[in-house]
């Protein structure tokens, strides 16, 4: 006979090369390489042709900079998107893009130059084109190490030359519809960069003002009472904004407000009754007795004496004076603001704003002549001091207007612009724009469901839309004017031979060539002149980015079904300011062309604060980066950081929020490495059993991975990716590593290695790994890759995990009967009883390992006989489990309490039983580590136990690869 075995070589420890630390950082470019060499991208979409289509759209990025934490956020939201939808069975191409054009992109340039007008036009914008392609490149090296595919190699650019004549078709669509018109009214100025903005451009910060209460003197007129008001009666108004106050042009009263006229210490003044108290307290008058009241509409054409210039004004009526702040009537300047615009129209007044791209006062007192207006501030309050009209004066901190780039306060300016009709209806249509656009967003899907009422209100409250803008960086407005004449050339055809030259040259071709070059040969105004004058003005730079669906959504792109040259995208994923951004300027350019939203979906995404709940900024010293996360701790945590947060409200983010999350990802990759060690040597072809030959707690596990996997496909689907990490992680640490791997490795270790209890083991271990492995794909992109080498694979299986498909439920249901399921959950309740007990033995010193253990399980005394006899019916139908369930060497069920020396008896509040706990009869086994009463009863190998007595004798009967 041969010599007997070395026991430890006879038993199935756990072989694998899959390392247990991961060093992400220097292991995910290697991988990165790979996959550029080996065309994953194009490999994925090829094995997916034929699926239904989905389009993720992606919002362009200004390429300035590096990116932030919010643009990584970003960006693997929307990879998370595109990957699930591939591995759930879409053909999902992703086509990223840039915003190219814009304020950002000159201010960055003219800060390289050293200031503004420091070369020609054509120059200016070469130099914005290469710095924008620059940064292009940077983002692209960026965005690709965080693990995100896509067709990096040809993105979309809104400064290429198919885009920038998608851009100038689209405005001559609106324009040929009736949605264009220029007109001069207040639009939002900067006047550090001389340019109009429009509503989205505009930021909201803190700003200290001056805020001052003015005296108008009554000259006469009125109706009812109030014209009997007599002239020692000044009317009182506040404002923030001092500079405007040279362009009054009229006071604004509300008909139906009840005003007074109080006698005061600083004279006889006119003011809505219910401001007189805070007149008081901000202008320190002590005391005011009312003489008289009047209804506002009594002051219709009353005259006001201006307090320093020759002028009067007229009283006129107004819905929108309010009594929140102020005296109730309202200081009006029909060039500086939108409510007294259209006063102004109303009443015929001079819409009046000499000021010039700069801020600077064209026209007025010496005084503030000359100046700008922040500087005329603090000179026009001394004139009204000096004046005897100023009745209060103090700073006031409010939020206020800003330039969205430059962060400095803005103006209110009446000029001449581009504006884009909303409330007009396009040629042949009934509807106007604004009421196509908000009857789409009712078929539009919201995530969160509060987008649809933001999107709504904006949508139903904005004005028109400027979308002219003072600048050279982007797709100029196609317009001609007769040199002759000055008419505006109409024909539209002629107009649409500019585009012809900007799908061959860009709109630079605007700049390098004449109008005459630039029109068919021979085109001519109406008054016979064949010379032509361009527009100076360039578009709204979200007329651009909101034109990206007619640029990207195309056939070319293959981005829509077959027969279609354009479609929806399935959904758009940006962050909060986007309502009124590009989710904004989208919605209004595909209605207003396509007459339909460019979304069928939007998803949108908080901002990105620290730990303190603060937002990020280099300034505070609080920010992180995306490159810093990841040479740190590789792309791979971050993205479980994007996994792993309810994204829909802001997020946090710290140093002490990734050690944890490094921490989880140690679990998860700990919980996959144990998989792998103990398939070293199991072949899926060869060795992998039908259901009905798996043990039953291997059927119940493979059911409840199922669960798992229908869970997590509708989150997936749902764009609830957070509660996918979570339930895979707690899965992972909780059900497998604490649980069913703890469990299983008696058997996996000790069975012969074709033992079929252990293949069954085996089997499920393989099929709930490659499960959770495809669940997992989408966020751990290197780590699932890597994963996905070592493990076993099934013929047709692909060469990366991302070119496979996630798991259908269905092939892991097992057919394990209902009540068989309720089993295996009960027997998990009483698993953790015993382990509470067992943890008290351990306090006690009755033992150190579980294995020194033996369970006796007793039905409580106070069930009933009948409740009593079904437990114990029930415990010993699986008694044989037992064992391996509580990880103890022996198990027993009785009707009563049979406690030894030292034992120790556990009655929880909850559950039918008490489990007492004794020290293991018999000797342990040297293979096993089990006690038994058996040990020394095998001659050949006196120090094992019954159950390795058996594995050894399959094993010395076994082929000579099961035993190695």
């Amino acid at each position: 006979m041969a010599e007997p075995l070395e026991l430890k070589k006879t038993l199935n420890l756990p072989k694998t090369d899959f390392p247990m630390k991961a060093s992400l950082p220097q292991n995910e470019p290697k991988q990165l390489t790979a996959w550029q060499e080996s065309n994953l991208y194009e490999r994925i979409l090829d094995v997916r042709k034929g699926k239904p289509l989905f389009v993720l759209h992606d919002g362009p990025p200004y390429p300035t900079g590096e990116i932030h934490l919010g643009t990584g956020l970003n960006k693997i939201l929307k990879d998370l998107v595109v990957k699930t939808r591939s591995m759930a069975g879409h053909y999902a191409p992703y086509v990223p893009g840039w915003d190219c054009h814009g304020l950002p992109i000159e201010t960055q340039v003219e800060k390289e130059l050293g200031g503004k007008g420091k070369v020609p036009p054509a120059d200016f914008r070469k130099l914005c084109r290469e710095f924008a392609a620059r940064y292009v490149e940077q983002h692209k090296r960026d965005f690709k190490r965080l693990g995100i595919f896509g067709r990096w190699n040809d993105p979309y650019l809104t400064m290429s030359f198919d885009y920038e004549a998608t851009i100038a078709g689209a405005f001559l669509d609106f324009m040929e519809s009736g949605y264009v018109y220029r007109g001069r009214k207040p639009v939002y100025w900067c006047i550090f960069d001389s340019t109009a903005l429009a509503e989205a451009e505009v930021e909201y910060e803190d700003h200290t003002s001056p805020s001052i209460w003015v005296k108008f003197a009554v000259v006469g007129g009125g109706s009812g009472e109030a014209a009997k008001i007599g002239s020692d009666v000044s009317a009182v108004i506040w404002t923030t904004t001092p500079w405007t106050l040279p362009h009054n042009r009229a006071l604004a009263f509300h008909p139906d407000f009840e005003y007074a006229v109080v006698d005061t210490e600083k004279g006889a003044l006119l003011l809505a009754t219910d401001r007189v108290a805070a007149l008081q307290a901000e202008s320190g008058i002590k005391e005011a007795r009312i003489r008289a009241k009047f209804k506002g509409a009594d002051f219709s054409g009353m005259k006001f004496q201006h307090p320093f210039l020759p002028i009067q004004v007229p009283g006129i009526l107004a819905d929108y004076v309010t009594l929140d702040q102020g005296s109730g009537i309202v200081h009006t300047a029909p060039g500086h603001g939108a409510d007294d615009f259209y006063s102004g129209q109303k009443y015929g007044l001079e819409i009046y704003a000499p000021i010039d791209d700069r801020g600077i006062y064209l026209e007025g007192l010496p005084e503030y002549k000359g100046k700008d207006v922040f500087t005329a501030n603090p000179i026009i309050v001394k004139l009204l001091a000096e004046r005897g009209s100023l009745l209060g004066n103090h700073e006031y901190k409010h939020s206020y207007p800003h330039c969205w780039r430059c962060h400095n306060p803005l103006i209110f300016r009446a000029t001449e612009q581009w504006f884009i009709k909303i409330d007009a209806a396009a040629h042949g249509r009934s509807a106007s724009l604004r009421q196509e656009a908000l009857d789409e967003i009712r078929h539009v899907k919201w995530f969160p469901a509060w987008g649809e009422d933001r999107m709504y209100d904006m949508i139903a409250e904005r004005p028109d839309w400027t979308v002219s803008r003072q600048r050279f960086w982007g797709v100029p407005i196609i317009v001609f004017y007769c040199d002759a004449c000055g008419t505006r050339l109409e024909d539209f055809k002629a107009l649409r031979n500019v585009v012809r030259w900007f799908e061959k040259e860009g709109a630079d071709a605007w700049y390098q060539h004449t109008a005459e070059e630039l029109l068919p040969a021979g085109t001519k105004c109406s008054c016979g002149a064949t010379k032509w004058r361009k527009e100076n003005d360039i578009l709204d730079v979200w007329f651009d980015s909101g034109s990206s669906n007619l640029a990207v959504l195309t056939r070319q792109n293959g981005l829509v079904e077959p027969g279609q040259d354009w479609r929806p995208a399935d959904v758009y994923l940006e962050g909060p300011d986007q309502y009124r951004g590009w989710f904004h300027s989208s919605l209004l350019v595909a209605t207003g062309i396509k007459h339909k939203a460019p979304f069928r979906a939007v998803v949108t995404h908080g901002w990105t604060l620290d730990e303190k709940g603060q937002p990020m900024s280099k300034s505070l010293g609080n920010a992180l980066y995306p490159n810093e996360i990841v040479e740190r701790w590789g792309a791979d945590l971050l993205r479980i950081w994007v996994a792993s947060v309810e994204y829909q409200a802001d997020v946090k983010m710290s140093e002490r929020v990734m050690t944890q999350l490094s921490e989880a990802y140690r679990k998860i990759r700990n919980t996959f490495r144990f998989a792998l060690g103990n398939l070293f040597d199991f072949d899926p072809s060869r060795d992998a059993l039908p259901n009905e030959q798996l043990d039953e707690i291997d059927r119940w596990m493979l059911e409840r991975s199922a669960d798992l996997v229908t869970k997590c496909r509708e989150w997936y689907a749902a764009y609830d990716f957070h509660r996918v990490y979570h339930a895979i992680h707690d899965f992972c640490v909780v059900d497998l590593s604490a649980f069913y791997f703890d469990v299983l490795k008696d058997r996996l270790y000790t069975k012969a290695a074709g033992n079929k209890s252990r293949r069954s083991a085996q089997t499920a271990v393989w099929k709930i790994t490659s499960a959770l492995l495809r669940l997992i794909a989408p966020v751990l992109v290197f780590t699932s890759e890597e994963i996905w080498r070592y493990l076993p694979k099934s013929k047709g299986d692909q060469p990366s995990v991302h070119m496979a498909e996630f798991p259908d439920a269905e092939s892991l249901r097992t057919g394990i009967a209902p009540e068989k399921r309720n089993s295996w959950e009960r027997l998990l309740g009483i698993r953790s009883q015993v382990l509470s007990a067992l943890e008290i033995a351990r306090d006690q010193k009755l033992i150190s390992s579980s294995l020194e253990a033996r369970i006796s399980l007793v039905p409580k005394t106070d069930r009933s006989e009948e409740e009593r006899k079904k437990l114990l019916d029930f415990l010993r139908s699986y008694l044989s489990d037992l064992p391996a369930l509580f990880i103890v060497s022996q198990v027993e069920v009785s009707n009563e309490v049979f406690e030894s020396p030292g034992s120790v008896a556990e009655v929880g509040s909850k559950g039918d039983l008490i489990v007492v706990v004794h020290r293991a009869t018999g000797k342990k086994c040297d293979r096993c580590w089990n006690y038994s009463i058996h040990v020394g009863e095998n001659p050949r190998y006196p120090t094992i136990c019954e159950r390795c007595s058996q594995a050894l004798a399959e094993i010395e009967g076994a082929p000579a690869h099961a035993i190695t």
